[in-house]
């Protein structure tokens, strides 16, 4: 990688802003994929969700954030 430096800013509407960004970002690497391969990843995505994440609350965020790119992905 480069020396960019991907510094974050602590105001929470600015951190929200960067999370609607990279949902964004990966809806449209997805869309650009093809569909075969776009299918496979999120079905990895819910895999993952499913069988590796124990805390709850993390896992309702994770199927959230996987439901909003699917429903983009699919627009």
């Amino acid at each position: 990688m480069s020396d960019e430096d991907f510094a974050t800013s602590r105001d929470t509407q600015a951190l929200a802003d960067e999370v609607a960004c990279l949902k964004m970002m990966v809806t449209l690497i997805l869309k650009g994929m093809g569909q075969a391969d776009a299918g496979k990843v999120i079905i990895n995505m819910e895999r993952y969700v499913q069988a590796s994440l124990v805390d709850k609350p993390q896992a309702e965020v994770f199927n959230n954030t996987i439901r909003q790119i699917k429903t983009a992905y699919r627009q």
